[in-house]
């Protein structure tokens, strides 16, 4: 059984920032599981018997090689959408993560072809389609 497919899967989603008003984008590459190409914020699965804290903490480890330095829970999100022509269910812990901004560099090269710094007002195009929701539902939490 996938998560997310076969039952609701609940994932950690992350904005990074660096306190000064910039927020760390990724750019999906070709062998991301899906909208290769666009750029887009963070997240990782909760894994059975993992924490919250930790699996934030884990992925953002493994994906940008750095420590949060501080983290803000924003909200939550259902998030349905298509994958491979089937439909799929999350709730999205959406949260806002001070980072290093010297320190973060791609974990994953496999999943990311760029890492670029950005203001909300001069975001990268194309982006994932999820990332205007989040924009959206939290402008008034962001920086």
């Amino acid at each position: 059984m996938k998560k997310g497919e076969d039952y609701t899967g609940i994932a950690v989603v992350y904005l990074y920032h660096d306190g000064k008003g910039n927020v760390l984008l990724a750019k999906r590459s070709n062998n991301a599981r899906d909208e290769q190409g666009r750029w887009d914020i963070s997240g990782g699965g909760v894994e059975f018997g993992d924490t919250i804290e930790n699996t934030l903490r884990k992925e953002i480890k493994e994906e940008y090689c750095t420590d949060v330095s501080d983290y803000q829970f924003l909200g939550y999100r259902d998030v349905h959408r298509e994958h491979d022509g089937g439909k799929t269910h999350w709730i999205a812990l959406d949260f806002k993560v001070l980072i290093n901004k010297e320190k973060a560099k791609i974990g994953e090269l496999h999943k990311f072809d760029a890492l670029e710094w950005f203001t909300l007002k001069n975001l990268p195009s194309p982006v994932h389609s999820q990332f205007p929701n989040f924009l959206e539902k939290y402008k008034d939490k962001l920086p």
